[in-house]
């Protein structure tokens, strides 16, 4: 396959994370973070790229593509898809799906392609690696009618971390992809857990939304429809207000005042029980899930660990899986505490290989997007980019 000079762009609601490749070769990185908040030289997004695309030279880059991060895709976009007007439209018609993260998606892409309009710009969905959830997995006991009409069900986000890191495993035990069960647990500010079967999702934690599932930084994750009644009836509060305590105020933020796992065991290895619980709740949820997805797939082998705290908190890896010895998954104190970032962190002969596995959104964005820009699919590319 030619190689491909491919430009990435990831945006958050307060950062831009960004990688130009030459083929399979990153060139150049960056993250810029703090946009807009109080003391930051970088006031907007529109701000942040402007200087990025100064840093790189991106005007005179001989570019292939931009490819885009969009967190929900909806029932629609199930695979990579060139960007025109609109697929703006439908990205942003699910804006009240993703409150958090489409707008930032959005408008990365609205002034990436206005200083890139020669090129195409491709969005990658986080959902889209979920389409294949089986019908029991992906329907909430619900209303038919209204669900039909409102598009409820369950679509499943961090899709391109999973899948990087699903393939990623299977190289690391030499094995296909298509022969493995894994369960994967993205544990970062946002958290989730998905059972892969074969390559393919049959199960993830999260739901309709980003809310739905393990605990997260600030994101309530797993919680009785009810609470919302007995807010907004007996505490007043307003469906705008509940849904800001849901997003920015629950989860690890909720239980202790901090939403920093490193900040949250230093604070339990000082004896604070408010940090004690919160890691135990955080680590018991992920536990449950554990057990759920074994019980899904039913035959394991292998259970890995990505994102900033899976990557990097020993202690929630070794609190998350322990007690499970009896379901053949344990961990290995040496492994787990120290070694290379990708790593085995279970005992020899433990029948689930229990990893470490960096994920790599980005190259997993321009690896779709090279296969995307391949001869045989490069007319349609051009196509829908004439139609733009």
């Amino acid at each position: 396959m030619a190689r491909v000079m491919i430009f990435v762009l990831n945006c958050g609601s307060s950062s831009v994370k960004y990688r130009l490749f030459d083929g399979s070769s990153p060139l150049a990185s960056g993250k810029v973070e703090r946009i807009g908040e109080a003391g930051s030289p970088i006031a907007d997004h529109e701000a942040a790229l402007e200087q990025i695309a100064r840093d790189l030279r991106l005007a005179s880059l001989p570019l292939e593509a931009v490819g885009h991060r969009v967190v929900h895709g909806g029932a629609r976009f199930r695979t990579p898809t060139v960007i025109d007007s609109d697929v703006i439209d439908e990205i942003r018609a699910l804006i009240p799906l993703a409150p958090l993260h489409n707008p930032a998606n959005l408008e990365g892409i609205e002034l990436a392609r206005r200083l890139r309009p020669d090129v195409p710009h491709v969005a990658v969905f986080d959902t889209s690696f979920h389409a294949t959830l089986p019908a029991a997995a992906a329907t909430y006991a619900f209303d038919r009618g209204l669900a039909a009409r409102y598009g409820i069900r369950r679509y499943g986000f961090h899709g391109i971390s999973f899948s990087y890191v699903a393939r990623r495993t299977a190289t690391l035990l030499d094995r296909p992809v298509d022969e493995l069960n894994m369960i994967v647990l993205h544990l970062g500010n946002g958290a989730s857990a998905a059972a892969i079967q074969g390559g393919r999702s049959v199960e993830t934690s999260m739901g309709l939304t980003p809310l739905e599932g393990l605990v997260m930084g600030t994101r309530t994750g797993d919680i009785d429809p009810a609470v919302a009644f007995v807010l907004a009836r007996q505490g007043g509060l307003s469906v705008d207000d509940i849904d800001a305590l849901y997003q920015h105020e629950c989860g690890l933020r909720g239980l202790c005042g901090d939403n920093d796992m490193r900040t949250v065991i230093q604070r339990v290895s000082a004896g604070d029980p408010h940090a004690q619980l919160a890691l135990d709740v955080y680590c018991h949820r992920i536990r449950k899930y554990v057990g759920a997805y074994h019980a899904v797939l039913g035959r394991l082998d292998a259970i890995v660990f990505t994102a900033g705290i899976g990557e990097n908190s020993a202690d929630v890896r070794a609190q998350s899986l322990s007690g499970l010895l009896p379901m053949g998954i344990a961990v290995d104190p040496a492994r787990n505490a120290a070694g290379r970032p990708e790593r085995v962190i279970s005992p020899d002969g433990t029948p689930v290989t229990a990893y470490v596995v960096p994920t790599d959104e980005e190259r997993a964005i321009a690896e779709e997007i090279t296969t995307l820009l391949a001869p045989s699919a490069r007319r349609q590319v051009v196509s829908s980019t004439e139609k733009a």
